[in-house]
């Protein structure tokens, strides 16, 4: 059997299956609640960017309203582990079953492959340097890449130390772990034993074939309709390692080929995926959300051309250097740049872009939930930069140039 589905339809069922429904802000933000939505979406990508707010907290912010940070941060640091970091889609906060899930991708990295091409050297001709770092740590305890005594390789924002890399192909390989992130944003590691729960360490491995069928069949539960290439970058996986998992979920019932009108590609319908009731409510979506963050998803979706711009010069920029946009009634309707102004306690709307089709109510739906926000965020005001003057919010004054562009995650 064949699905046929609408554009709208297929819009309807991706924003229920990424916890878009009607009423989802009703009830208070429990940590229960925020433990089944990191659930429903298998992971919360970690990007150091902090112009507003670091991105991972902003996600069930657009889900659930506005909710205490600190307990998100708690959540992320109890023990025994509940979630962990590692490499799902980018950096993420994952769930601690996935770790088995994921062992296959270690494999790799110890042997060199699939890691960023600076790392490749520390799994062989330069493995002692590693190992090194490795023993300091079994010794000494956690550090981070601060704690080594070294200075950056050069100058830019990729030009890391030795000692660096190496922490990054431990962490990779998983032969070391994230205990957590200091204030600074900075990982610390330790040896995997020392951080990560027994029971989850005792679990068998799967097979590499097995683990990526299981990594693929909850990205086609979190996406609800998706094309193969949708699936396979919800957790970063190449076509070679995607194609049979994909032809196996749909033998064994789990995915559904579906049509989809206007999607030039084959599309899967996941079995328990089920259109929401009604498009209604707003949100504002980090530039790293699930629902947007596969470009070409976003606009097959939605009609939406969304480009990340914080690596591009500010006089090239079209429409600012963290720009989010607004899902309004099922639609993305507007984008806005925005600013976290921490001395001055506001939060400074730099631009604001309409969409062509946005509706009448578009920008006075939109203040509410930027009020919200600055709520959130603890920031008592809300002010306008002058390019944003026609929202009709009091314009701010002096506003920060924005940074030149964005330091990696690591």
């Amino acid at each position: 059997m064949k699905a046929d589905l609408s554009a709208a339809e297929a819009r309807r069922i991706a924003l229920a299956a990424q916890g878009f429904a009607a009423g989802r802000r009703e009830g208070a933000v429990t940590d229960a609640r925020m433990h089944r939505e990191i659930g429903r979406l298998g992971l919360l990508q970690i990007d150091s960017v902090n112009v507003l707010v670091r991105a991972h907290y902003l996600p069930l912010f657009s889900r659930l309203g506005a909710y205490a940070r600190d307990r998100l941060d708690a959540m992320a640091a109890a023990r025994p582990m509940r979630f962990f970091e590692y490499w799902g889609h980018e950096a993420s906060l994952l769930p601690i079953d996935h770790h088995p899930l994921l062992r296959w991708r270690m494999a790799r990295a110890r042997d060199g492959r699939d890691v960023w091409r600076r790392l490749e050297p520390f799994a062989g001709e330069r493995r002692n340097e590693a190992e090194a770092v490795l023993a300091r740590i079994a010794a000494d305890g956690p550090l981070a890449a601060s704690d080594l005594a070294e200075t950056r390789a050069g100058s830019g924002m990729w030009a890391w130390s030795a000692g660096k890399h190496a922490l990054e192909w431990l962490f990779w390989a998983g032969l070391v772990a994230a205990t957590h992130r200091r204030g600074s944003f900075e990982r610390v590691y330790d040896l995997p034993e020392r951080v990560l729960p027994r029971a989850v360490l005792a679990r068998p491995t799967p097979t590499g074939a097995d683990a990526r069928r299981d990594l693929i069949s909850h990205a086609a539960r979190a996406l609800g309709v998706a094309t193969a290439q949708d699936l396979r970058d919800y957790y970063r996986l190449s076509p070679a390692d995607a194609d049979r998992p994909i032809a196996e979920l749909v033998e064994d019932g789990t995915l559904v080929p579906a049509e989809v009108r206007g999607w030039r590609r084959q599309a899967y319908l996941h079995r328990d995926a089920r259109p929401g009731r009604r498009l209604d409510g707003a949100a504002l979506l980090s530039p790293f959300d699930p629902l947007v963050w596969h470009r070409p998803r976003t606009e097959r979706l939605f009609g939406f051309r969304y480009r990340l711009e914080i690596y591009t010069p500010a006089h090239k920029r079209e429409h600012g250097y963290y720009v989010l946009p607004f899902l309004m009634d099922g639609a993305l309707v507007a984008r806005v740049d925005l600013k976290a102004d921490r001395k001055r306690g506001r939060l400074v709307v730099q631009r604001v872009h309409l969409e062509p089709e946005a509706p009448p109510a578009t920008l006075e739906r939109l203040l509410v939930e930027l009020r919200l926000m600055a709520s959130w965020l603890d920031l008592p005001r809300l002010a306008a930069a002058p390019a944003a003057a026609g929202t009709g919010l009091p314009v701010a004054d002096a506003v920060e140039a924005d940074p030149p562009a964005a330091e990696p995650v690591g």
